[in-house]
């Protein structure tokens, strides 16, 4: 099996601290998924302060592990920067989809955690972040070396499948 099949959402992480470099790796990847037209209407967040990740689960009701990551990025959605209308969430999970498996080839555990579109959440992140009001905190993952094995999950289904017609 290859990796893209074992990977799994982790929320339990060590206490070691993943370097910038690998979250710039990360972050490298995130920009290099597709968007409509190559608009690529998103921002990232890099939260490595414990004072702000710790403040987090307060408002977000699945964030507990944050407070044992090292380090978290919010993907961020920017409407002024589309070209093709109402694509910026499509755009925002490609970006979010390949963090995850950069973080998985990387040997390190992360979750997606939706903000997006939770309007609480949305205006949480932007009054903890002072991020403008035209931008959209659209997801969170939080990441670290993972302290927990899942083995990978059989999500296959054939009944999802049609070829040609319903």
């Amino acid at each position: 099996m290859y990796s893209l099949l074992a990977r799994r959402s982790i929320r339990k992480y060590t206490e070691e601290k993943v370097p910038e470099s690998k979250v710039l790796e990360i972050i490298n990847a995130a920009m290099a998924a597709p968007s409509a037209g190559d608009q690529r209407p998103w921002h990232f967040v890099i939260i490595n302060k414990r004072e702000i990740l710790d403040q987090i689960p307060g408002f977000h009701p699945y964030a507990s592990m944050v407070k044992q990551a090292s380090v978290a990025i919010l993907i961020c959605g920017d409407p002024t920067l589309e070209m093709h209308k109402n694509y910026w969430v499509q755009d925002c999970s490609a970006a979010t989809q390949n963090i995850l498996i950069a973080i998985q080839a990387l040997g390190l555990g992360g979750v997606w955690l939706g903000v997006y579109p939770r309007e609480t959440r949305v205006v949480e992140f932007r009054k903890l972040l002072e991020m403008p009001e035209e931008i959209i905190p659209f997801a969170l993952i939080p990441i670290g070396y993972p302290d927990e094995y899942l083995p990978p999950a059989v999500r296959y289904d054939e009944s999802r499948i049609k070829f040609n017609k319903w």
